[in-house]
This record gives structure tokens, C-alpha cells and sequence, in this order.
């Protein structure tokens, strides 16, 4: 071909291959996203036969979140968020530390060094708020108060993530021997996180402030035009944008930016025909995300370390259920709450796949450092 096609080759295979695969897992009563993903190993780097563009991928998939977080935003409002705070904020923050410590004893006992079994205890602990929100959805709890919970947990995770990030490069210096890195790296951990959460801080208040009066009139002004298109471009262009915004701005994940903006324009009286008018959009882009988690997937590593990624998943699956549910039950909330959030946990998300890659960065740069 005279031109590059890499974009459409990625989304015909992607789309095609989800299609057929997913109506296979469907016919096996599955869940539909397992043949999602088994289409992303088909087109990954580790199968034979047609490879994909990883990083485009990856771009189209962040579509996917953006409006798939934006369309729960438009569900889900700020006093929603405020009225599961008793039992979100700390019951994620103690349910990071205690799936962090035990992928971070796994890696120590498999001899790892300190700094990469943090990152790995960390890769662990966070679970993916798009894979929560496609399995309540689907058996229609979104709504209700266990959803909510639920959804406000992983907010919190993602929140604490987001701090993560950025500290993770000035970690890096305190966990590396050497007294000289250490020093500096402690004369700037305060200085990042207090710059972190400023910057957090002032994108809330600007959300709350402005953006609660500006998106549900902008979004007035354009319904009053009659034009179909216009009023969806509207909602896309406001949801990317915010994201992208929030992120080049504020180190905000698009996530978080697109899930600020759909609950500022819950106050919309057009909310419910944004959500519905968004909908096709959302589910075609975010089956791209799970195709592009299944590119990710390397069958190989099943054959060669059998027994550590059963010790993984077993962290995942059965370690991070058993903590939520404990903790949850420890806050006197009933066991189907308990078992809502804790099966919620039994994951790990998009953030595992940044914090390792950035880790991975990190490591190279030293290790030509040092040569």
C-alpha cells in the first residue's frame, strides 16, 4: 500500500477478532471480555502470524477508559463519592499497603532487590476501575450502594496511584545503596509530594468551581442548536479533553480526568442523553483496552515460571479478596458488601502495566548510568 495503515490494520484486526472470539466465550457462557482479550494474545508480539502496533494500541485503549470512565462520571456524583468516604479512603489505602507487602515478600524471597520488589508489590495492589465497571454493568449493580462503594474504592486506589507515580522516581534514590543518592532523593520526597497533591488539589477545585458551571451550559448551548452530531462531538471533545488536559496539566491520569468531567456534567439536565448518545463509543473503544491488556500477555512465561505466576495470581485473586472482605466486615458493613468489593479487587489494572514500565525505564537508565 502507498500509505502507512497501521491505525486501521490495529482496529480491523482488534474489532474483527474480538467479535469472533467473544461471541464464542459468550456461547460458552463466559463473560464476553475473555474473548476480548484472547484476541489481543492472537494479534500480540508472543503469537505467531499478524502483530499489532503495541503503542497504538495502547493510545486507542486510553480512548476507551476516557469514555468509559466518563460515562460513570455521568452516574456517579460528587455527593456519591463524598458518602462512601468512611469506608473508601481508608479501606483502600490499608488494602494497597497489605497487597503491597505481600507481593513485596514474594519478590524478597525470590531474591529480588528492595526498590523491585516495592514496584512489584505496588504492580499487585491496584485493580483496573474499566474491568469493575464492565462486570457491575453487566449484572447491573453500577447504581446501587455496594456499586458504589465499590467504584469510590477504586477512585481512592487510582488517587493513591497517580501519588505513586510521581514519587516513584525519587523512591528510587532512597531504595538504591549508596548514601549520596539517598540524600538527595530525601531533600526532594517532600518537595514532590507536596507539589503532587497541590496539583491534585487545585484540578478538584477547579472541577468543582468551574467546571460545574461551565460543562452543563456549554452543554445547554449546544443541545439548543437541534444538531445530533454536534451534541455528541460535544460530549467526546469535552471528556478527551478534560482528560488530556488533567494529565498534561495537573499529572492527573486521564482516567481520573474524564470520570471529573462526566460528574461535573451530571448537573446537566441533557446527562442521561449525553450518557446514551456516548454509549456506542464507550463499549467499541473499550473492548480496544482489553485487546490491548491481551497483547500484553505472553504465553511462554506460563511454561517457564508456572509456579511463581501461580504464586502471583493466588496474591491477586485469593490475598487481595481475603483483605477487602476482612476489612470491609472490620467496618461493620454487611457480607455481600463485603464480598462486592472484595470480588472487585480480584484483579489488577492498567496502572500495574505504568508502574512496571516505568520501573523498567528507571532500571535501564542505571544500569547505563553505570556503564
Amino acid at each position: 500500500m502507498p500509505h502507512d495503515v497501521s491505525l486501521i490494520a490495529i482496529m480491523a484486526a482488534g474489532f474483527g477478532l474480538a467479535l469472533l472470539l467473544g461471541f464464542v466465550a459468550a456461547r460458552l457462557r463466559m463473560p464476553p471480555l475473555v474473548g476480548y482479550l484472547l484476541a489481543g494474545i492472537a494479534i500480540g508480539p508472543a503469537t505467531p502470524g499478524f502483530v499489532g502496533d503495541m503503542a497504538l494500541a495502547a493510545q486507542l485503549a486510553e480512548i476507551g477508559v476516557m469514555l468509559l470512565m466518563f460515562g460513570v462520571g455521568l452516574h456517579f456524583s460528587m455527593q456519591d463519592l463524598l458518602a462512601v468516604k468512611r469506608i473508601a479512603v481508608p479501606g483502600a489505602i490499608v488494602q494497597i499497603a497489605a497487597a503491597t507487602l505481600l507481593g513485596y515478600g514474594l519478590a524478597q524471597w525470590w531474591g529480588w532487590g528492595a526498590g523491585a520488589a516495592l514496584v512489584f508489590g505496588l504492580c499487585l495492589s491496584v485493580a483496573s476501575t474499566v474491568v469493575l465497571l464492565r462486570a457491575l454493568e453487566a449484572r447491573g449493580q453500577l447504581e446501587t450502594a455496594n456499586g458504589s462503594i465499590a467504584v469510590g474504592w477504586l477512585v481512592v486506589e487510582d488517587l493513591v496511584m497517580v501519588l505513586v507515580l510521581v514519587l516513584l522516581p525519587p523512591l528510587a534514590g532512597l531504595l538504591q545503596p549508596g548514601a549520596a543518592g539517598a540524600a538527595e532523593a530525601s531533600g526532594s520526597l517532600l518537595t514532590t509530594v507536596g507539589l503532587t497533591l497541590a496539583k491534585v488539589a487545585a484540578f478538584v477545585i477547579l472541577m468543582l468551581v468551574v467546571g460545574r458551571r461551565v460543562f452543563p451550559r456549554v452543554l445547554w448551548w449546544v443541545a439548543g442548536t437541534g444538531s445530533r452530531e454536534l451534541f455528541t462531538l460535544c460530549v467526546v471533545a469535552v471528556a478527551v479533553g478534560v482528560a488530556y488536559g488533567s494529565a498534561l496539566l495537573f499529572n492527573v491520569s486521564f482516567a481520573l480526568g474524564a470520570f471529573f468531567a462526566g460528574m461535573m456534567m451530571r448537573e446537566s439536565e441533557y446527562s442521561h442523553r449525553a450518557a446514551d448518545e456516548s454509549l456506542p463509543l464507550r463499549d467499541a473503544f473499550s473492548v480496544l483496552f482489553f485487546v490491548s491488556v491481551g497483547m500484553l500477555f505472553d504465553p511462554q512465561v506460563l511454561l517457564d515460571e508456572p509456579l511463581r505466576v501461580l504464586a502471583v495470581v493466588a496474591i491477586i485473586v485469593v490475598g487481595k479478596t481475603l483483605a477487602a472482605v476482612a476489612l470491609v466486615l472490620l467496618m461493620r458493613y454487611p457480607l455481600n458488601t463485603a464480598l462486592t468489593v472484595g470480588a472487585s479487587l480480584a484483579q489488577i489494572g492498567e496502572f500495574s502495566f505504568i508502574l512496571a514500565g516505568l520501573a523498567s525505564r528507571w532500571a535501564c537508565c542505571r544500569c547505563k548510568g553505570r556503564a
